[in-house]
């Protein structure tokens, strides 16, 4: 056997190492020689731990490699290693550390040895300071969990980690700490770890020392970072036209059949293109999860409090609390008084703590608390003598707590914001217009008569209700639809098969009658019934198919629909005519737990730009002209000059007596038109 081996093949590992792959039975012998000769260079490494050793290194990956094939003979190989590893991280150079842990990695990938071992021993490791190295190590523990968790779930394993990962969550080791802690955010988004506990040990992040681990903590619970979505945005605005652009375009050039069609095929595939962009999603169950979020916000309310860090880890401690109150309709009495100390126009981010007021604010708050809020933003943000912007800013996030706590608004103010509607500045115009549509379907008597608008069924029943009041009925309000509905589909059967029987009768001649029926004329029909029905009879019909039926998803939806149809067909003011309203089933299924910030900052009028924004957008579209100037190539270099650039090139003193520069001035404007014509169109040819 060994005549017809290579005489080289003791030393050359990769050509021994391939050939054990293929026969691990006849080069045993080899393998036993090459496995005492790692023994001794493991004995003198004991004795240098620090100097390199390349040898070593090539070894390890050579046994490593061919671990499968002889494990009998390696069964000790792997804890040997980790042994080297746990006892010598500290002092290892770099190399050959990264060489054992990429060893231990390749045994573990072929399962020879034990998972959690292995995993506690990379987050030890992750203390050390190499960025490599703890890059690698974060690659392979998100990996490997997500391949132990990939079939089913391996509940022992996974609270053993999570254990491991709360204590090094506490670790004196601040890199250690935050890796820790986005291994455990990453295998969340993956939804491998989704559980309460993996959150509930993430909530102890945002109480941490370390500014890295509190942001890290703090940025899980409120999802994707400002700067990136900032930066989404702008990739955004910065991809194409917008349809608004389409549409300017269009209007300002000729108006001609061809560009038409051309205006709307950009316009479809400018939808269709919006279509295929997945919308902005954010992973807000984390917040749903965690077991006392009364407890968990007072003490964030606390260290907030007394807090050091930068102003804008401040704003993020303070978006989370707004929204741990929002969503679970806590009770922070004091938070409020704390948000009021900066609502001021010159406040820095003085938008994003308005939008904390308004998140925070709920039903459960008593209306006093929530009534000073109001007042200060009205007082501070909401005067004549701050800009429009500034003014609309205010309104908008009056509305926000007024839609959440509507007791928080009493009716002189309200009565007050109203006379913007008046106002010279068109976003604080339609900001109090809004506010106005609000308090329609709040409580009309609030306002002034003249904004109260047409009355209509749902604004006659609108009424505020008092705090702690709850507003229990008999029967869901407009469930009387369900019924007719009913009745409509019915009589279509009915007619469905009286039509069935004369299409069998006159199936000679050959001709279908398609009939359409879109869901706006539905929707319009059925609201003209609704009205024709006495109002006693449309609540017995109401409180039967709420007694004797469960609701779906879909009535209550078609209840929606019908509601909005009932306001939407009563008879308009005398004198003026009806108003085309689209209903928007995208807005059928409410705003949401969450505001957003666009509901704060929102403004109907892009304001003008002042002249350093214009100058700096002018700056910016300059370009070197150098580079759009035609270049003029003679075809031969070595050719004398034409008679047209030789008088280019005279004298003026030589040329003033000639026809062209003598008549060049008397010339008409019709003349002149003619010449920068004939110039532009000769220009064009030679380009």
């Amino acid at each position: 056997m060994s005549g017809r081996h290579n005489n080289k093949l003791p030393t050359n590992l990769p050509q021994l190492q391939n050939l054990i792959k293929r026969d691990p039975h006849s080069y045993t012998e080899e393998f036993l020689q090459q496995y005492r000769h790692y023994q001794s260079n493991v004995q003198i490494f004991k004795h240098q731990p620090d100097k390199p050793n390349k040898e070593l290194a090539e070894l390890v990956m050579f046994l490593a490699q061919i671990g499968h094939c002889y494990q009998e003979q390696l069964a000790n190989f792997p804890q040997e290693l980790a042994e080297l590893l746990l006892n010598h991280h500290t002092v290892l150079e770099s190399d050959l550390r990264m060489t054992f842990c990429k060893a231990l990695i390749l045994l573990r990938n072929k399962d020879l040895i034990n998972p959690t071992s292995l995993l506690e021993l990379f987050f030890e490791l992750l203390r050390c300071h190499d960025k490599l190295l703890r890059k690698t190590l974060y690659t392979h523990i998100v990996t490997d969990i997500k391949n132990i968790n990939a079939k089913h779930k391996n509940n022992k394993l996974n609270t053993t980690l999570q254990n491991f990962m709360y204590t090094m969550l506490r670790d004196s080791n601040p890199m250690a700490a935050k890796i820790s802690l986005d291994v455990m955010v990453e295998l969340y988004k993956r939804n491998i770890w989704n559980n309460a506990k993996t959150v509930n040990v993430i909530t102890t992040a945002c109480f941490s020392k370390v500014t890295k681990i509190l942001v890290a903590g703090l940025k899980f619970f409120l999802g994707k970072d400002e700067d990136e979505k900032k930066d989404s945005d702008s990739e955004s605005e910065n991809e194409g036209p917008t349809s608004r652009d389409l549409m300017v375009r269009y209007n300002t050039g000729k108006k001609t059949s061809k560009n038409k069609k051309k205006m709307e095929k950009a316009m479809k595939v400018l939808k269709k293109h919006k279509k295929k962009k997945q919308a902005e999603v954010f992973n807000f169950s984390a917040i749903h999860l965690i077991h006392d979020s009364q407890d968990f916000s007072e003490k964030l309310f606390k260290q907030l409090e007394t807090s050091n860090e930068r102003f804008e880890v401040k704003i993020m401690m303070m978006e989370l609390i707004s929204r741990l109150v929002g969503i679970h309709e806590l009770l922070l009495l004091n938070y409020y008084p704390f948000l009021q100390r900066f609502l001021q126009p010159h406040q820095r981010e003085v938008t994003k703590i308005l939008l904390c007021a308004a998140q925070s604010s709920h039903q459960l708050v008593p209306p006093e608390i929530m009534e000073s809020v109001v007042m200060t933003i009205a007082n501070n943000f909401v005067t004549d003598r701050n800009s429009g912007e500034v003014m609309t800013v205010g309104i908008n996030a009056i509305k926000e707590v007024v839609t959440r706590c509507p007791l928080a608004m009493n009716e002189d103010l309200l009565q007050d914001l109203t006379q913007y509607k008046s106002h010279k500045d068109k976003n604080v115009v339609m900001s109090a217009r809004g506010l106005i549509q609000l308090f329609r379907s709040l409580n009309p008597h609030m306002l002034h008569r003249k904004d109260r608008g047409k009355p209509t069924e749902s604004s006659t029943e609108a009424k505020i209700q008092n705090y702690g009041e709850l507003g229990a009925k008999d029967h869901i309000p407009g469930a009387e639809v369900l019924e007719v509905e009913k009745e409509k589909e019915e009589d279509e059967d009915e007619e469905g098969w009286e039509s069935a029987s004369v299409s069998d009768e006159d199936d000679d001649d050959g001709e279908w009658v398609d009939v359409h029926h879109s869901s706006d004329e539905g929707q319009a029909e059925m609201a003209e019934k609704l009205q024709n029905i006495p109002p006693e009879e449309r609540k017995a019909k109401a409180a039967a198919v709420s007694t004797s039926r469960l609701l779906t998803q879909e009535d209550f939806k078609k209840i929606r629909l019908a509601q909005m149809a009932k306001d939407l067909n009563a008879a308009p003011p005398k004198g003026q005519k009806r108003k085309n309203v689209e209903i928007d089933d995208s807005d059928e299924e409410g705003g949401g737990e969450l505001l957003s910030l666009r509901a704060i900052e929102h403004l109907h009028k892009k304001p003008k730009s002042d002249k350093e924004t214009r100058l700096a957008t002018a700056m910016a579209g300059r370009t070197d002209r150098k580079e759009f100037v035609r270049k003029k190539t003679k075809l031969n270099p070595f050719a004398s000059t034409s008679n047209k650039e030789k008088k280019r090139n005279k004298n003026f003193m030589m040329m003033r007596h000639s026809q062209n520069v003598r008549t060049k001035g008397k010339r008409s404007f019709r003349d002149k038109q003619i010449a920068l014509r004939d110039a532009l169109l000769k220009k064009r040819k030679f380009k």
